[in-house]
């Protein structure tokens, strides 16, 4: 009715209840008490809209723009329903992805009640990397393999803390291929500090079909049948993390771009709180673990010793570093900047893994407009050789990654 009204007088107050609260009903040299008596408008007095001021004119209304309702949210379960019905996943992936977001919710839990339940400390078992394995790595692990497997849409399962990949049986068999990292910082957990969730969804490529009995165990051959199928991350179909922090947030990423989601504890779901997220394209931020600093080469030292320098604003970049690969990247997501694992003298390949915790991670940095590199080339073009491969990683905004390969250079 407003755009009805642009361009003419309102002469009775039968008018009024047609006009937009955005319109001035008073002249501004009349005062507003000469036009109420009582509560309604003097009969000899003539009102002048504000819109009439814009007679003759011959631009567009503008739009108004339709508030939005403080209780409308969309959840995970909406808004895979709704990626689905455009296109940009199928159903299967769908479920693969709303099994994940099960894991996590579990795995939350336990994280918070984990102190009082006495499943903090180690398990008195080493995974494949020799590193030692919390007990909850493990609990962690079995969560994300049975809510995996009871999708019925995954064939192939790799985990940083199982030796070999999983076939899935093939009663329960899909064709999605699932690699994850089921908590990443793990040495966090005993002191309440930042931890997370990894995982990266493949597509189908050549089936490599693993006949397994309960006891077997895959040989060389095997594991590199597999491999080939696990693809380099460039053939990711989707990706995301699960940070485990003051909130719970579920990231992930389906090849339009990067959504987080903020489990409401008071519901149980997760709902959309940041849409279409892109980093910044600069930050001043830097996190390395600069207790390796004489470990790595000189030219990986200048560069951090520029940091340090004061900058146009007369401060230097700021360090963080938190321990953990999603901490990490979440915060730089939001706030721009850049994080290292650099290979070393000790490290010759670095320290994390390629498969199962730098590719997924470039795939959601990448779809925000980052960039990632193992200082060489791009992290997503890098074909896995082994399954628990490690590489060197440096990843964030865009133009600290340019800054970074011309000292590198």
């Amino acid at each position: 009715m407003a755009e009805a009204l642009l361009g003419t007088k309102c002469s009775s107050s039968s008018s009024i209840s047609h006009l937009s609260p955005n319109f001035h009903l008073f002249p501004t040299n009349i005062k507003r008490s000469q036009h109420l008596i009582h509560g309604s408008f003097s009969p000899n007095s003539r009102i002048r809209c504000e819109a009439a001021s814009l007679e003759g004119a011959k631009t567009a209304p503008a739009q108004i723009k339709k508030p939005k309702n403080r209780y409308e949210m969309v959840n995970l379960t909406t808004w895979l329903l709704q990626q689905e019905q455009a296109g940009n996943i199928d159903a299967e992936l769908a479920i693969v992805l709303s099994s994940i977001s099960l894991a996590c919710k579990q795995i939350a839990s336990l994280l918070q009640r984990s102190s009082i339940v006495n499943i903090t400390g180690t398990q008195g078992t080493v995974n494949i990397q020799g590193e030692d394995q919390k007990k909850l790595d493990v609990i962690s692990n079995e969560l994300f393999c049975n809510c995996l497997r009871s999708s019925g849409r995954t064939g192939i399962i790799a985990s940083e803390e199982e030796d070999v990949p999983v076939a899935v049986e093939e009663t329960y068999s899909g064709n999605y291929i699932v690699v994850f990292d089921p908590i990443d910082g793990s040495a966090n957990i005993d002191i309440a500090l930042t931890t997370g969730s990894i995982f990266g969804i493949y597509g189908p490529d050549q089936q490599c079909l693993v006949d397994m009995d309960d006891d077997s165990t895959i040989d060389q051959a095997r594991e590199k049948c597999i491999v080939s199928v696990c693809q380099p991350g460039s053939n990711l179909v989707a990706a995301g993390y699960c940070l485990y922090s003051s909130s719970v947030v579920y990231t992930l990423s389906v090849g339009n771009g990067v959504y987080a989601f903020t489990l409401d504890p008071a519901y149980g779901e997760f709902v959309l709180t940041h849409e279409d997220i892109k980093i910044p394209k600069a930050g001043r931020i830097y996190s390395f673990n600069e207790g390796n600093y004489d470990l790595w080469d000189e030219k990986l030292q200048s560069y951090l010793d520029h940091l340090k320098q004061p900058g146009p604003n007369g401060k230097p970049y700021s360090g963080r570093y938190i321990g953990c690969l999603v901490g990490e990247i979440h915060r730089m997501l939001l706030y721009g900047g850049i994080y290292g694992n650099p290979k070393n003298k000790n490290s010759k390949n670095g320290n994390l893994r390629l498969l199962y915790e730098c590719a997924p991670m470039s795939y959601i940095v990448e779809q925000a407009g980052g960039k990632s590199t193992d200082g060489n080339q791009r992290i997503l073009e890098i074909m896995p050789e082994q399954i628990h491969q490690r590489t060197p990683i440096f990843i964030g905004s865009p133009e600290e990654i340019e800054k970074l390969e011309k000292y590198l250079a």
